[in-house]
C-alpha cells in the first residue's frame, strides 16, 4: 500500500495582476453591507472547474472595464483567494470521449490549478472517487474500481488519492485543501454502509496527510456534506466520523438558500459542528440566481419555484444572498465561503425567440459533445445510464452566474472585494413580495392594504422605521407600501364556493402588481406533506439513540406526492414525537388529520395524534396494519380562541423494526 513519490516540484512563476480591492467604502450599482469584522484571509472562494471546457468551447469572458480577459485574472483582481476545482477518476469513456461537466480529470485540474496559483490564489482540490457526477443521489463507482472485493477498494482509495495528490503537488499548486468526496451524506465511491465509508475516508485522510508532509506541505483535509436544512442528519454524521477516529481538519457544506433552509439554521449546524468536535467549517457550495431567462437552450436548475422568499431572480438579490452567506459564516468563525461555478455560462447566447434559436442551440449542443461544456455528454450515458444517459446536455446554472450570457461581468462579480468596507447605490426597489391571499370558503375576502418591499440597501426604505437592523441577517429586512386593489377583480370573486382568481393592483409610486386569491378550506400546516426542502418548521423529538426518522424520497411510501415522513429502526424501539407550531390563527371550530401507514408496531405500540390549543389538549389514538393501508386519524370540534398558539403533532412508540410513514397532514376550519 506504498507509493513513490517523486519529489521534484515545479516552480509556478507568479503573475503581477492589478487587484481592483478597494481600502474604503465604494458607490457601485448594487449595495453590498460592509460585513463587521471580515478579515482579509476570510475565504471568498469559486469553484470554476468548468473553465477549461468552456474556453475551448469559444467562451469570452469580458471584465469591470469591458475587455476581454482570461477569467482567473478577472478573479484574482476582482478578490477572489481561493480556486476550488473538482476531479473525476476518469471521465471518458473506452474511445476517449469525455463525460462533460468539464471533464475534469487530473490533468485539467494541474491546468488549472497551475494558472491559480500564478496569480496568487490557493487550491482546494475536490477528489469526487467517482468518473463523473458524486451528490446525495448517486456516488458511483469508478470504473476501474468494480468487481474488487472491498478490501481492494480500500488500497486503490490510498493509492489514487497519494499519486494524484502527489502528481498535483508535483507541478508547483499551491493546494491549501484536498476534499475527500463531494457530498458524502448517503455514500461514497459507490459504498453506502457507514463502516465502509469511514474505511475508505480513513484511507484517503491517511494519503493526504502522508503526501503533504513528503511535500512539507500545509494541507487541511476537508470532508464536505449538503442538506444542511437536516440538522440531525448532519449530527448523526459528524457523531459517525468522531467515532470512527477519522481524521480531518474542515466540515464543509453546501449551502443553496433556495434548496437548504434558513441561513440560521445553517448558522446552527455549523457552530455546533465546531464547538462539539472542534473542527473548522466553512461553505463549500453556494450561488444564487440573477435571472429566471435560460441562456443556452437546456432549460435552469432553478426556476421561480425554488426561489427564496427573501431574495428575488435580480443580480441585488444575487449579490446581497452572497453577502448574508459571507456574513453569516463569518459571524460563526468560519474559514470563508466558495461561490459554485460562477462562470458557467452558455457558449453561445440562445434567444428562443430569435430567427436563428434553432441554428445556436445545434452549435452549443455540438460543443457540449465535443468540449464538454455542458453538465453531460451523450457518451456519459456509458458510465451514468438512468441521468446523464437520459438527460444529458448544457448546462442548467448560467442564470446563476457572475457574468451574463454573453460575458459580460455582472456586479455580483464585485461582491467578494466590497465585503470588508461595503457599497452603496442609490436607493430603489429590489422587488416586491409575491402577495398569495387565502380566503376561506364562506368567509370575507380581505385583501391587504399594504405589501412588502424589499429596497436593494434591505433598509426599511425612504419612511424609515423604529429599531436595529440586524446586519447579519439581512433577509428579514422588508418595508411597507400602501396598494389599490381592483374592484371589479375583487366583485369578480365568489367566496361560497372552491376557486383560484387574480387580483390587479398599483402601489402608491405607480407599480403594477398581481396577486393570487385562493379561495378554500385553509390548511395551516406548513409543508404539510414534506414536499418542500426547508423542513425546518418540523420539529422530531426521540428517545433513541439515532433519529428514527427521515424525510423520504419515494412515492411508493407517500400519500401524495414524493415525500414523506419515514421512521423505522433495525435495532431499537422507535419513540418519537413530531411538531409543529401554528400561530396567528383566526377564532374558530377547526379539525386535524393527516394520513399513515406501516406495520410490525407490536401489540403494545402507542400512536397518537394530539392538537394543543391554548390550555387544553386534543388527542386521537390510531393504529397501522399494512402497507399503503392508509389511516386517517381525524381530531374534530377544536376549539382555538384569538391569540391562541396551537401545536399539532405525532406520538409514535413502537417495537423494535417498527416502520411507517405519514404524509398529508391538515389543520383548518371544520366545515
Amino acid at each position: 500500500q506504498e507509493a513513490t513519490t517523486e519529489m521534484t516540484t515545479t516552480i509556478i512563476e507568479k503573475v503581477e495582476v492589478e487587484k481592483r480591492i478597494p481600502a474604503e467604502e465604494v458607490k457601485g450599482e448594487i449595495v453590498v453591507k460592509k460585513v463587521e469584522g471580515i478579515s482579509d484571509d476570510f475565504i471568498r472562494g469559486v469553484d470554476a472547474s468548468s473553465y477549461i471546457s468552456e474556453v475551448d468551447s469559444g467562451v469570452k469572458y469580458k471584465d469591470e472595464d469591458g475587455n476581454e480577459k482570461d477569467l482567473f485574472e478577472i478573479f484574482a483582481e476582482e478578490g477572489v483567494n481561493y480556486i476550488r476545482i473538482r476531479v473525476w477518476n476518469d471521465p471518458y469513456d473506452k474511445n476517449g470521449n469525455g463525460y462533460g461537466g468539464g471533464n475534469n480529470d487530473v490533468d485539467k485540474a494541474i491546468k488549472m490549478g497551475q494558472k491559480a496559483t500564478a496569480l496568487g490564489m490557493k487550491v482546494l482540490i475536490d477528489f469526487h472517487y467517482s468518473d463523473f457526477w458524486a451528490d446525495p443521489s448517486k456516488q458511483m463507482t469508478p470504473k476501474a474500481w468494480k468487481h474488487i472485493t472491498f478490501a481492494n477498494k480500500e488500497i486503490l482509495m490510498y493509492d489514487w488519492t497519494k499519486e494524484t495528490l502527489a502528481k498535483i503537488l508535483a507541478a508547483g499548486v499551491d493546494v491549501g485543501m484536498v476534499q475527500i468526496g463531494n457530498e458524502i451524506n448517503n455514500g461514497l465511491a459507490g459504498e453506502t454502509e457507514n463502516t465502509n465509508i469511514c474505511a475508505l475516508l480513513e484511507k484517503a485522510s491517511s494519503a493526504v496527510r502522508e503526501t503533504a508532509d513528503e511535500f512539507e506541505k500545509d494541507v487541511k483535509i476537508v470532508i464536505h456534506y449538503t442538506n444542511i436544512a437536516d440538522a440531525s442528519g448532519i449530527e448523526e454524521r459528524t457523531k459517525m466520523l468522531s467515532d470512527a477516529g477519522i481524521d480531518y481538519d474542515v466540515f464543509a457544506a453546501s449551502y443553496y438558500i433556495f434548496w437548504h433552509g434558513t441561513i440560521e439554521n445553517m448558522q446552527n449546524v455549523l457552530s455546533t459542528v465546531k464547538e462539539k468536535y472542534g473542527k473548522d467549517v466553512m461553505v463549500a457550495e453556494t450561488s444564487y440566481a440573477y435571472t429566471l431567462e435560460d441562456g443556452d437552450g437546456h432549460g435552469n436548475s432553478v426556476s421561480e419555484k425554488d426561489l427564496n422568499s427573501n431574495y428575488a431572480a435580480t443580480v441585488q438579490s444575487q449579490a446581497t444572498a452572497l453577502r448574508d452567506v459571507c456574513a453569516a459564516v463569518n459571524e460563526i468563525g468560519g474559514l470563508g465561503v466558495f461561490y459554485w461555478e460562477p462562470a458557467w455560462i452558455p457558449v453561445a447566447h440562445y434567444d428562443y425567440t430569435a430567427d436563428n434559436a434553432e441554428e445556436v442551440l445545434a452549435a452549443n449542443k455540438q460543443a457540449w459533445e465535443k468540449y464538454g461544456s455542458g453538465w453531460a455528454s451523450s457518451y456519459a450515458g456509458s458510465y451514468d445510464k438512468e441521468d446523464a444517459g437520459e438527460y444529458y446536455g448544457g448546462c442548467a446554472w448560467d442564470n446563476q452566474a457572475w457574468f451574463d450570457f454573453d460575458g459580460n461581468p455582472l456586479p455580483s462579480l464585485y461582491v467578494y472585494k466590497c465585503l470588508k468596507y461595503g457599497s452603496v447605490a442609490e436607493l430603489s426597489v429590489d422587488f416586491l413580495k409575491k402577495v398569495e391571499v387565502d380566503c376561506n370558503i364562506g368567509s370575507e375576502l380581505n385583501m391587504p392594504e399594504e405589501i412588502e418591499v424589499v429596497y436593494n440597501d434591505r433598509s426599511y426604505g425612504k419612511e424609515g422605521k423604529e429599531g436595529e437592523i440586524d446586519e447579519i441577517h439581512l433577509e428579514n429586512i422588508s418595508s411597507k407600501a400602501k396598494v389599490t386593489w381592483n374592484a371589479e377583480d375583487i366583485a369578480a370573486i365568489d367566496t361560497s364556493v372552491s376557486g383560484d382568481y387574480e387580483v390587479r393592483g398599483t402601489t402608491e409610486d405607480g407599480t403594477e402588481l398581481t396577486a393570487a386569491v385562493h379561495v378554500a378550506y385553509v390548511n395551516t400546516v406548513s409543508n404539510n406533506g414534506f414536499e418542500e426542502k426547508d423542513t425546518s418548521m418540523w420539529n422530531v423529538e426521540y428517545s433513541n439513540s439515532t433519529n428514527p426518522t427521515d424525510y423520504q424520497k419515494k412515492e411508493s411510501d407517500a400519500f401524495d406526492g414524493e415525500m414523506s415522513l419515514h421512521f423505522w429502526l433495525k435495532d431499537e424501539e422507535p419513540d418519537f414525537t413530531l411538531t409543529q407550531e401554528i400561530t396567528d390563527i383566526p377564532a374558530g371550530v377547526y379539525q386535524y388529520y393527516f394520513e399513515a401507514q406501516g406495520g410490525d408496531v407490536g401489540s403494545g405500540a402507542v400512536l397518537e395524534a394530539f392538537v394543543k390549543a391554548g390550555d387544553k389538549e386534543y388527542t386521537k389514538e390510531f393504529s397501522v396494519n399494512g402497507w399503503v393501508n392508509w389511516q386517517e386519524p381525524r381530531i374534530t370540534d377544536i376549539e382555538v380562541a384569538d391569540g391562541d398558539t396551537v401545536t399539532v403533532g405525532v406520538r409514535i412508540k413502537t417495537a423494535k423494526g417498527g416502520w411507517g410513514t405519514l404524509d398529508a397532514f391538515y389543520f383548518g376550519v371544520q366545515p
